[in-house]
């Protein structure tokens, strides 16, 4: 039903401007002369309609009671400046707290750096003091400890190969070659060998005692178990050698029967019943559970 201005000045009441849209409501208010803004809220209109009535006693004042309080511009505006700088002021809370996260943790990283960078330089001072003791020292006077008889040490380090932690079993394998072609004295291998260690190669070598650095085949040994080329990693390569692309077949095969031969050796295989016991074992451990295997690989080591 359209609104009825006239009907309703006749017999205003609360429930029938509580049904007035706010056009219909602006229409009663400019009726009765009330002033007020153009933009305001209909809520707000209608109670300053609402305050008139009640004043002018054409409303009982009861109806401002349970008529809805409708907060003014300014009331809106300080509330949303609150929340806004409420929100500006977790916002720098947080970028804070992630400033002091970063140097937190660029503090720990340099830390670290400082740390790492001490213990690389006790490392190579140990390794240093090892090679003056052993009367190794590059550059130094061959007379010097060097010179050891017939065979002179200081002639010959230059032919050592360059150490390669990427490939440590080539590097021992050319450096055995060389020193039988070269005839160089097996009791001088170790001396000669370590001129050229570096990573972890040089720490482990630091670590040995004077008497086993000067055994090749410990330092071999010791060296070749921190880069884990034991019998389970060469029986892994092994296992898990394919076929390259630029490979022909004969090259693959070649490689598969060295990977086999290095197993065999490492765990020194030479018969057949050492062969198929070592065949047995490894079948033995594939088909149990990892704990048992895990057991197994410790009483193997202790063992050793």
């Amino acid at each position: 039903m359209p609104f009825n201005l006239d009907k309703f000045v006749a017999s205003p009441s609360i429930e029938e401007l509580d049904s007035l849209k706010k056009s219909e409501i602006v229409k009663v208010a400019k009726h009765y002369g009330i002033e007020f803004q153009p933009l305001m809220r209909k809520d707000e209109i209608k109670k300053h309609v609402l305050e008139y009535l009640v004043d002018e006693s054409i409303l009982p004042s009861t109806v401002l009671e349970t008529a809805i309080t409708v907060p003014t511009d300014n009331t809106f505006e300080l509330k949303r400046l609150e929340m806004e700088m409420n929100k500006e002021i977790r916002l720098k809370e947080m970028e804070r707290e992630r400033e002091k996260e970063e140097r937190e943790m660029q503090w720990k990283r340099e830390k670290e750096e400082r740390e790492m960078q001490r213990e690389k330089e006790a490392r190579e001072h140990e390794f240093r003091m090892k090679q003056r003791e052993l009367g190794v020292i590059r550059g130094s006077d061959p007379k010097v400890g060097l010179d050891t008889g017939v065979f002179n040490i200081s002639k010959h380090i230059k032919f050592v190969p360059k150490f390669q932690e990427d490939n440590v079993e080539k590097f021992f394998n050319h450096f055995e070659k060389l020193g039988e072609q070269l005839k160089w004295p097996r009791d001088k291998w170790s001396i000669l060998i370590q001129s050229n260690f570096t990573g972890k190669a040089q720490e482990v070598y630091s670590a040995l005692s004077i008497e086993d650095s000067m055994d090749y085949d410990k330092v071999k040994k010791a060296i070749l178990q921190a880069y884990e080329l034991v019998p389970e990693a060469y029986r892994q390569k092994f296992r898990k050698y394919r076929k390259a692309d630029t490979q022909t077949y004969v090259e693959f095969a070649y490689q598969k029967e060295r990977h086999f031969d290095r197993w065999c050796a490492s765990k020194k295989v030479s018969t057949f019943d050492t062969l198929r016991q070592l065949m047995l074992v490894e079948e033995f451990k594939r088909c149990v559970n990892d704990d048992i295997r895990l057991t197994l690989r410790k009483i193997r080591l202790t063992v050793e």
